[in-house]
C-alpha cells in the first residue's frame, strides 16, 4: 500500500515539475521574441513606468501586488481542497480508508492555508518596511 502512494506522489511530483518546466520555458521563449520590450529600462522615468505597469510606479509596490496575487491564488487552491476533502468525507460511506484520506487532505489543505497566511504577513511586513529608512 505504502508503495503505491509513493509511486503516485512520485508520478504526481513528476507531472508538476513536467508542467513548470513548460511554463518555464514558454515565458523564457516569449521573452525573447519581446526582448526589445521591457518593463523598466534605464532611460525611464517613473510616469514611463506607471504607464507601462497600470498605474504603479513604484517596483516595490509592484512585487508585492504580484506575490498577493500568487498567495491569493494559492490561498482558493487550499480552500477548494478543503471542500474536495469534505465531499470525500461525506461520500466514504463508512469506509475507513476513504474517510482517513479525506481527513488527510482537509489538515494538508488548513496547513496551506496556515503556510500561506503566514507567507503574505511576512512578505507584506518585509517588503512594505524595505527602504523605507526606519531604523530598529
Amino acid at each position: 500500500m505504502t508503495k503505491t502512494l509513493l509511486k503516485k506522489g512520485f508520478k504526481q511530483a513528476l507531472i508538476v515539475l513536467g508542467l513548470t518546466s513548460l511554463l518555464l520555458i514558454a515565458f523564457t521563449a516569449l521573452g525573447g521574441a519581446t526582448a526589445g520590450a521591457q518593463l523598466i529600462s534605464s532611460g525611464d522615468v517613473p510616469s514611463n513606468v506607471a504607464l507601462s505597469t497600470g498605474g504603479e510606479g513604484s517596483i516595490r509596490t509592484l512585487i508585492l501586488q504580484i506575490v498577493n496575487f500568487f498567495l491569493g491564488f494559492l490561498g482558493l487552491i487550499a480552500v477548494i481542497m478543503i471542500i474536495y476533502g469534505g465531499i470525500v468525507y461525506v461520500t466514504s460511506a463508512g469506509n475507513d480508508e476513504k474517510a482517513g484520506e479525506a481527513k488527510k487532505i482537509i489538515m494538508y489543505a488548513i496547513i496551506g492555508i496556515i503556510i500561506v497566511l503566514i507567507s503574505f504577513a511576512l512578505v507584506n511586513t518585509v517588503i512594505s518596511g524595505a527602504g523605507t529608512g526606519v531604523e530598529v
